[in-house]
């Protein structure tokens, strides 16, 4: 433990996070304990506490490091392409390597964010996890009223309606086709990458301009 304190605060603490990670993956939130955790970590219980205050700020630095990736992948798609469809397909191949490299995550932080940041234990993460969703909502924002701009994509579309479906149906096709992989190779005789494709596709055209394919 001698040679632990002199390591500055953010190693013990990613060290911590890391391996409180795993845990959430392999056994989930509820059924892990900070017990299970400092174990996991190489750390006592009373040395856990000193980095953290409890469970949930764990799972709160997490999911803000996984929103941060995603940022990351978004951002990265739409700066490395011209046209609204390959911008698009940008798009969604950064949502699966997200879901491939956080599948834990994933949903997590498509599904519930908090905005009520008036309550006492509200944690800070919370905030700046709702922060960077709203960049990334920016940011698709941008996509779109370029494609509009263009005329790549639909002039008669409602951006922030637009922008809650968009995240909603292609999560949705990306989670689908992780569950059923089996029953749509079977079913289907389509392989997974096939499936999403066909589903981004699909999406795509109900935004695109009939003339823009």
């Amino acid at each position: 433990m001698g040679r632990r304190k002199k390591e500055p605060r953010s190693v013990h603490r990613e060290t911590i996070a890391a391996a409180a990670s795993a845990l959430f993956m392999k056994k989930g939130i509820a059924a892990t304990s900070m017990d299970d955790i400092a174990k996991e970590a190489g750390y006592s219980k009373a040395t856990l506490y000193v980095y953290f205050e409890n469970k949930e700020e764990i799972v709160g630095i997490l999911v803000l490091e996984s929103m941060k990736k995603l940022y990351g992948y978004i951002d990265a798609a739409l700066n490395r392409q011209d046209t609204a469809k390959a911008r698009y397909n940008a798009i969604c191949d950064g949502l699966v390597r997200y879901r491939e490299e956080f599948p834990f995550y994933f949903k997590m932080v498509l599904d519930k964010i908090n905005i009520d940041f008036e309550k006492q234990d509200c944690l800070p993460e919370e905030k700046e996890t709702y922060q960077v969703g709203e960049e990334i909502n920016e940011k698709i924002k941008e996509f779109l009223l370029d494609g509009m701009g263009s005329g790549d994509l639909r002039d008669d579309l409602e951006i922030m309606p637009v922008i809650f479906n968009f995240w909603g149906m292609l999560s949705g096709i990306i989670q689908l086709a992780a569950n059923k992989e089996e029953y749509i190779q079977s079913a289907m005789g389509l392989s997974k990458m096939q499936f999403l494709e066909y589903g981004f596709h699909m999406l795509y055209r109900s935004i695109a301009r009939e003339t823009g394919g």
